[in-house]
């Protein structure tokens, strides 16, 4: 995961280049292998860089060989081989970055670029002949990304990663909307990531579920994440959703380990064969360096967290190495300011589950460990949320699935990428992969309704379920495969958000609570924790910048407590809590 910035038309390029330098910096915890910049014309970029792919050769700003297009980019082109076979033209790559592929796509494509692009990503391109702008990111937002301006110079349109680098120099700034392109010909965002069930929220599907169909998107999706020339692991939290990635993954590694031993000089020498490039190649073969001969598997959790029990079960059932965190509640009352800043959010379900994975993602660091896999997106999608149980029909499940996932960049995924880039680790989500939604979303939602037959996400369960196949190794054991939802701050330890509300009442007094901050306009804190996280927020950010932010509340619930625990239908009781 890498830190951008840029800014476009500025009135004097060479004078405000000190000053987007430092903005850069700002987000060197994103990327803090290089640095570089480009400037062309009156645009600059600048570019903090987190080696993954193309360890040797992929510094940024890319430019090409005339020098008329400049690119800087955060993430990773799962498909930049098949991309690199296809090209209609002949182009003249310098490095092995799986991101230099967007540069011939938009000499052959233009803005349509982003369209043929298959991974996690937002970048920012100039094309010095036409003094043009091109800016993409991801379908669903995977990499956070936002576009600001500035009533100071007003012609010019900035972007970055994250908040703290566009708040010192722009007075109105937009999270950059997922699926979308900017064009500087135009001045406008238009959406580019169009499949029917995204555009078309009132066309309910009718397909039947395909069981085998969800198993292998799934298991593609995992297989391309795995593209990485650096050390790698998985985050398992012993609930379904990153335990089905850990079980893939683990199957994936032992499949490679295996290939290797058939090679005379090892699975790196397919990296050979292909040039040097790794990744998935147009047969579905993947090509990667594997830097560690087991795949590590990290968890963290108060002492004797649900989560943490689970997940040990997981990983010795797998095989994985599987390494154990603990986190007191003084450590994650200590970091709740640095989550803030990092998050660029006062949400409190984000702020909640993001804790305890920014402790984690520290130690993950410490262990050399770089890019993780993590099971972020599949509650969205399947309707998994303990409140789902209260869905009136499938029509209205389907258009919830539709705003949940389409709010993803706010939510989940914010705190997947943030919480990981903070300490320069990257974490990859497979339930998000393209063609994997495309699968899951036409499903009839009929399919994902909760009854007294079915638990929450049956479908996704049953497709990994292999009581009927003898001759297929098991994905999980029953009891994970079968598991109730936790959400990640309740499955760390029911006693961190016990604090996190004590602590608040300790902050916050009621006279507090009836006198909001007039600044804070309509969007006035329903709790004392909530009043505590914004009161933090501001400490580091302009009002003006909690526009970027949405809060996360259950639907068809009357809880105001995003909790999955507060849902009434929950097996544990709070009676129960530790």
């Amino acid at each position: 995961m890498c830190g951008i910035f840029a800014c476009y038309r500025h009135p004097d390029v060479e004078k405000f280049k000190p000053t987007a330098l430092k903005m850069g910096k700002a987000v060197r915890h994103r990327g803090p292998d290089w640095s570089g910049n480009h400037i062309a014309n009156d645009t600059i970029l600048v570019h903090e860089r987190l080696s993954i792919v193309g360890v040797d050769s992929g510094a940024q700003p890319l430019v090409n060989d005339e020098g008329t297009v400049s690119l800087a980019v955060n993430g990773e082109i799962y498909n930049h081989r098949i991309i690199r076979k296809n090209l209609k033209n002949p182009y003249n790559f310098k490095t092995h970055s799986d991101c230099e592929v967007i540069i011939p796509l938009y000499l052959e494509h233009g803005v349509d670029a982003p369209r043929y692009l298959d991974g996690m990503f937002s970048w920012v391109l100039h094309d010095k002949t036409q003094d043009r702008v091109i800016a993409a990111r991801d379908p669903i937002g995977v990499t956070t990304f936002y576009m600001g301006r500035s009533s100071q110079t007003p012609g010019a349109v900035f972007f970055a990663s994250e908040l703290k680098c566009l708040h010192p120099v722009c007075d109105d700034i937009i999270s950059f909307p997922p699926g979308h392109v900017y064009d500087s010909k135009t001045d406008k965002l238009t959406r580019y990531y169009d499949p029917k069930w995204l555009v078309e929220p009132d066309n309910i599907p009718t397909a039947p579920v395909d069981y085998k169909a969800l198993r292998t998107t799934l298991e593609k999706a995992v297989r391309k994440r795995l593209m990485a020339e650096v050390p790698y692991g998985v985050l398992l939290s012993g609930g379904l959703d990153s335990s089905l990635v850990a079980s893939i993954a683990q199957r994936e590694t032992e499949r490679l380990n295996e290939l290797a031993k058939s090679r005379k000089n090892g699975y790196e020498a397919d990296g050979h064969a292909a040039g040097h490039l790794v990744g998935i190649d147009d047969s579905n073969e993947l090509a990667t360096v594997q830097m560690l001969p087991q795949l590590n598997s990290f968890s963290i959790g108060l002492p004797g967290a649900p989560d943490a029990v689970a997940a040990k079960k997981v990983a010795d059932f797998l095989g994985t190495r599987h390494h154990t965190f603990t986190f007191t509640i003084e450590d994650g009352l200590n970091a709740l300011s640095d989550v803030i800043f990092h998050l660029e959010t006062y949400d409190v379900t984000t702020i909640r589950a993001s804790t305890p994975m920014f402790l984690l993602s520290r130690k993950i660091k410490a262990m050399g460990v770089k890019m993780v896999l993590s099971g972020e997106g599949s509650d969205e999608i399947f309707g998994g949320y303990l409140y789902f149980h209260n869905a009136p029909d499938k029509a209205a499940l389907h258009k919830e699935t539709i705003r949940r996932v389409n709010n993803l960049h706010l939510a989940d995924c914010l705190r997947a990428n943030k919480s990981t880039s903070a300490w320069g680790v990257e974490a990859r989500v497979p339930f998000l992969d393209k063609e994997f939604l495309n699968t899951s979303m036409n499903i009839d939602p009929a399919e994902k309704m909760i009854t007294k037959e079915r638990i929450e996400k049956y479908i996704l369960r049953k497709a990994f379920d292999t009581t009927d196949e003898p001759d297929t190794k098991p994905y999980l054991p029953d009891e994970i495969l079968w598991r109730q939802k936790e959400q990640f701050s309740d499955g760390v330890g029911y006693g961190w958000i016990d604090a996190l509300k004590d602590n608040a009442e300790l902050h916050v007094t009621d006279e507090m609570m009836t006198n909001p901050k007039p600044e804070w306009g309509d969007d006035i804190p329903d709790s004392k924790e909530a009043y505590w996280y914004r009161t933090m927020f501001d400490e580091h950010f302009p009002s003006y910048c909690a526009k970027t932010v949405m809060r996360w509340t259950p639907t068809w619930s009357n809880q105001t407590d995003p909790s999955g625990r507060a849902i009434s239908i929950h097996q544990q009781k709070y009676e129960d809590a530790a």
